[in-house]
């Protein structure tokens, strides 16, 4: 009986070893759909994650344009506030100046016996020279451009030896180009620059009159001008763009 028995699990052997060999490919293709499943998973939940990254960083840079143009809208009011600061300076040192010289002229004349009294041409009213350049400089800051230069060149006239001279032709100049006058604006900043060569505004200036002379199509007078301004004023700021601006040309 056993040897029967031995002889028919001898015989199915074959069988048996042949299923579990057939058998052996199914679960492994089995385990690989899972372990492929695994991994696009893995995969998909890396891609949001970098999805969310890239999102986080787009808004940050959106907020980062956003602060730098709020940085830039303070900083041209600052400038604004800096130079309006600088015309009621400018008008306060005047009066100043013009209290002490009248104050001045009075003391003289009162010095003088009545019999030396002369009579002498009739001077400029500081105050109302005061007033005069007060009211081109309220036109400056009310944007009326052709109203103010017409008002600082008749300033100039009216008060060719004023001690504001010097910033009626600056600002008178300032105003014209404003206005698109680019003649009288080029011809104003290039006598504030040859008239006070050591103001500090001198190199704006000329920048100023090339930039007038280039949109007024005088590319030979921009030319002179930059060419005035990298040789007077090298170490400028106006002056290093300059040399820049010549060696493309």
């Amino acid at each position: 009986m056993s040897r029967s028995l031995a002889l028919r699990a001898a015989a199915l052997l074959p069988a048996l070893l042949l299923t579990a060999t057939l058998a052996q490919p199914a679960r492994a293709g089995m385990f690989d759909d899972e372990e492929a499943r695994r991994q696009i998973e893995q995969l998909r939940i890396e891609l949001t994650e970098l999805a969310k990254r890239t999102d986080t960083i787009s808004r940050n840079q959106i907020d980062f344009a956003n602060q730098v143009e709020a940085i830039k809208a303070d900083i041209a009011k600052l400038r604004g506030q800096i130079e309006v600061l600088t015309y009621g300076l400018e008008a306060t040192q005047k009066r100043q100046q013009d209290f002490y010289v009248d104050l001045d002229n009075r003391l003289r004349k009162l010095e003088q016996p009545v019999a030396e009294a002369k009579t002498e041409p009739a001077k400029a009213d500081p105050a109302q020279e005061t007033r005069d350049y007060e009211a081109a400089l309220a036109g400056l800051k009310a944007a009326k451009f052709k109203e103010a230069g017409a008002a600082f060149l008749a300033f100039i006239k009216t008060y060719p030896n004023s001690s504001l001279a010097a910033s009626a032709h600056y600002w008178g100049a300032y105003a014209h180009a404003q206005a698109k006058d680019h003649a009288a604006a080029a011809e104003l900043f290039g006598k504030f620059a040859s008239g006070w060569p050591t103001d500090d505004r001198a190199p704006a200036a000329l920048e100023s009159r090339f930039a007038s002379l280039e949109a007024g199509k005088d590319l030979k007078g921009a030319r002179a001008t930059l060419e005035q301004l990298a040789e007077r004023y090298p170490n400028s700021e106006a002056g290093k763009k300059a040399k820049l601006r010549l060696k493309k040309k």
